[in-house]
């Protein structure tokens, strides 16, 4: 564990004390034996407050309490809960195992919003879950991970539909005294009294702003999250941490500057020794800032801080579309940092070159990011080719497959979405340990070991669930609606459990186009009441207030769910949060994916269907486009080259044909166990499960980004940053001075021999030493999956007059230079941790 936590004390039976301890570590949330525990000493409670056992026993008649520590039965699992917390948070990991000589450096996790279980509501949806997934697997492999976000106190909103299907967003304020959140204590070795609180001040424009630190314990590892609503500050910098993606620009890039610079003061207060820091999307990255001033006051030039700051940090894009990066108007942006400008006037224009964005005169947070971090990268291989193009410009002139963003394929939490059920299910036939080993392939094929008789049996009882929950969720929505006790009752007969039921849930932004399926309404009639091989639709998703064509969205699928031959089999559910969707991807049959390609930069909901024996059906976008190999789900197929009204039109086809030809056919194949079917929910679970888990993505950061940056940063700063400085040096004499290099002549009429031909180039390098580049010939050959690019190195033949040097190669005898081929050069250095950091090229 990074720090020692302390766990606040709720008054408690002496036998129960440590009850306490449980409720205050979000480990209880992805056990399912510490959530029955405390789904045992209330029910009906329990489920009211949201599954908060901060709340639970806070709020419960200590009556209850006192006869729960009377109970034998109950206090033989506690001790059991408490033996398996224990071993958890003593025992050897991966990481410790792996890694032990950087057990002691913590890895600064930065983003926007944290969803780890609906009792702690500060996520709206993918980002945070994925954050919040990311941390916990962080837990379970030992890998000493620190969060850092903000603690927003009205949270995202919940989302209430009326009796035609507008959403409104209710705001509602939390008592952090009653969430599993403590405040975060000045350390003992700072000289603080005991139990003193932390705080740390950023300045914001032309004042300061105080913040709060609290500490979420997530397992093994903290997370730190910060308020503003303090009474020392404004009642606008009060609402600065209101809510999570509220307000307007101001607010915006305000919550940024507290998220980057106020994180990094967290940090220092907490004296948590800091190697690398990971900005999870570009919201977090004026962190950059706060880092390098504190290079500057060290004394270090500013291309040296950077230097420094750029070893140590990695950076995670989600966005595949130019609009969704947040950027500021230079004006505002200024203004922000009037402060910063002022103490450090000579490194103005160095600070906002980091971010400036010419042809929108805008400060960039992604380019911030990306100036900022060494290691970036997109979620998924396709959108790690989408954030190449799309910042191809950026880098300069370089071929888009060589412009430095890999990918690391996001994946869930299995611990989290996987139904107790079916944990119980797999245990019986998986190795005892397949929990810590979820990302080995050959594991995953013991699945096929499990009965078809036994997955189904379980799978049918996660739906009847899934049902009796939508059931429940749609008599509120109609109570709440004042309607007729006649429309609450009839829902009872709403949605069949023996049906095909089909899922859609997820934010309901336009491109996701949640309605594709209403393109054929009376093809989709013919579907739901077929009264052989019924179909039925479940959708769910909130849309940001803002809006407002999402919220058509919404209002389209309530329309269709109230249409007489509608009712009962398209079904609509409000409030889409952690604990619906754990219902919906534990319960469907298949899950339901149509998003704009190549808009979806992941996605994980289908992820998490997949773990749990549910089928995919999706576009081949975000994880699905490499997760789908033709057995394991179905492919919604479209002309990708085509306009997007085309793409739409053939998806939907697509849609329907598949359904009627391949999904409803395979489903009703057989009465009572569908074999075929079961057969096919196998195949989805061996081949996604040990790919799109966390393990695995979590490993993948840590071997190719965290790692990498902790050894390169100890490099870079020994000897009093002297690696620093040169890296730092070598690349602003090669900026200056790249302008001299040159190709004068490229010759390749040699001799054809034994289908090869020799090729020279003379290069003019100025100032620059000519082994501090590569030359290079670049041709591209057809492949079976296209075109691809050949690099063929060239050597330094002799050295010529006026710092000029004849190189040669040898390359296929047809090639001809212009037609076929060019020679380039670019600058390279041992210490680059990609071929192209600095993006500099010349060719002819």
């Amino acid at each position: 564990m990074l720090t020692k936590f302390q766990a606040r004390n709720i008054k408690l039976p002496a036998r129960l004390r440590r009850l306490s301890e449980l409720a205050y570590n979000l480990w209880f949330s992805w056990n399912d034996s510490a959530l029955s525990l405390f789904s045992r000493i209330d029910p009906v409670l329990w489920n009211q407050y949201q599954h908060n056992p901060v709340r639970l026993l806070t709020e419960i008649d200590p009556a209850v309490l006192e006869k729960r520590a009377q109970d034998s039965g109950f206090l033989k699992t506690m001790d059991a809960v408490l033996n398996e917390y224990d071993e958890y948070m003593a025992a050897s990991t991966w990481f410790s195992q792996q890694y032990p000589q950087h057990t002691r450096q913590a890895i600064a996790y930065f983003s926007a919003e944290f969803g780890f279980h609906e009792s702690l509501p500060i996520y709206s949806g993918g980002l945070g879950v994925l954050a919040g997934d990311h941390c916990k697997s962080a837990s379970d492999l030992g890998i000493p991970l620190a969060g850092i976000g903000l603690l927003y106190k009205k949270g995202y909103f919940n989302q209430k539909l009326d009796g035609h299907g507008a959403q409104f967003a209710e705001s509602v304020s939390y008592d952090f005294d009653k969430l599993p959140i403590i405040p975060a204590y000045v350390p003992a070795e700072n000289g603080a009294a005991p139990g003193e609180e932390l705080y740390v001040t950023v300045a914001v424009a032309d004042r300061e702003v105080r913040l709060k630190v609290w500490q979420v314990q997530v397992g093994r590892n903290p997370v730190y999250l910060l308020d503003a609503d303090l009474e020392v500050n404004s009642p606008w910098d009060r609402e600065l941490t209101a809510q999570l993606y509220g307000g307007n620009q101001d607010t915006r890039i305000a919550q940024e500057i507290l998220l980057g610079v106020g994180g990094v003061k967290a940090l220092r207060a907490l004296g948590l020794p800091t190697g690398a820091y990971h900005i999870n999307e570009g919201h977090a990255a004026f962190l950059a800032f706060e880092r390098i001033r504190e290079q500057l006051d060290k004394g270090l030039p500013f291309h040296v801080a950077l230097e420094i700051i750029r070893a140590s940090t990695v950076f995670t894009t989600h966005t595949p579309v130019p609009a969704g990066h947040d950027a500021f108007p230079m004006a505002m942006f200024d203004y922000y940092f009037s402060r910063l400008f002022h103490d450090y006037a000579q490194h103005r224009e160095a600070f906002r070159q980091l971010g400036y964005d010419q042809g929108k005169n805008a400060f960039n947070m992604t380019y911030l990011a990306m100036n900022a971090a060494a290691l970036r990268n997109g979620v998924s291989k396709l959108h790690g080719h989408v954030s190449r193009e799309m910042f191809r410009a950026f880098h300069g002139d370089i071929d888009v497959r060589e412009v430095p963003i890999g990918h690391i394929t996001n994946g869930i939490h299995l611990p989290t979405w996987l139904a107790p059920e079916l944990k119980e299910l797999y245990s019986r036939f998986l190795p005892g340990t397949w929990t810590l080993n979820q990302a080995n392939p050959d594991l995953w094929e013991k699945i096929n070991l499990i009965p078809d008789e036994s997955l189904w049996s379980v799978h049918k009882s996660l739906k009847e669930k899934l049902v009796l929950h939508a059931r429940a969720n749609l008599r509120e929505h109609r109570r709440r609606n004042s309607m007729t006790a006649e429309r609450i009752e009839e829902v009872r007969e709403y949605l069949n459990p023996d049906a095909l039921t089909i899922g859609f849930a997820r934010r309901f932004a336009t491109y996701k186009r949640a309605n594709l399926i209403f393109g054929d309404l009376d093809r989709l009639d013919r579907l739901v009441n077929d009264p052989e091989r019924p179909v039925q639709f479940l959708f769910a998703g909130k849309a940001h207030p803002a809006d407002h064509p999402g919220q058509e969205l919404i209002r389209e699928i309530y329309r269709v769910s109230q249409m007489d031959r509608f009712r009962g089999k398209v079904v609509l559910l409000e409030n889409y949060d952690m604990n619906l969707a754990r219902y919906l991807v534990q319960g469907v049959d298949v899950w339901l994916n149509n998003p704009r390609r190549p808009y979806e930069a992941s996605g994980t909901s289908g992820e998490k269907a997949a773990m749990n024996g549910v089928i995919n059906f999706s576009v081949l976008d975000g994880w699905w486009e490499e997760g789908y190999d033709g057995t394991n789900g179905w492919s919604i197929e479209a002309n990708n080259e085509a306009d997007f009204e085309t793409q739409e039109r053939e998806n939907t086809e697509s849609i329907y044909r598949v359904l009627e030809e391949e999904i409803v056919p395979l489903y009703y194949s057989e009465s009572g166990v569908p074999s075929p079917w079961v057969k096919r929910m196998k195949r989805s679970i061996v081949t996604l499960a040990p790919m799109y888990n966390t393990d695995r993505m979590v490993m993948d950061y840590t071997n190719v980004t965290y790692v990498p940056s902790l050894q390169r940063t100890q490099h870079f700063v020994a000897n009093e940053h002297e690696e620093a400085t040169k890296v730092a040096d070598y690349k602003r004499f090669i900026r200056e001075n790249w302008h001299h290099v040159r190709i004068v002549e490229v010759n390749d009429g040699g001799t054809v021999q034994n289908a090869e031909k020799e090729v020279t180039a003379t290069v003019k390098f100025g100032p620059v030493w000519y082994k501090d580049t590569a030359v290079e010939i670049l041709y591209y050959e057809e492949r079976p999956g296209g075109w691809e690019p050949v690099l063929v190195p060239m050597e330094p033949a002799r050295e010529l007059e006026e710092r000029t040097v004849l190189y040669r190669a040898r390359i296929p005898g047809h090639l001809k230079h212009g037609a076929h081929f060019s020679v380039r050069v670019h600058p390279v250095s041992a210490n680059f941790i990609r071929r192209f950091e600095l993006p500099l090229l010349t060719s002819l």
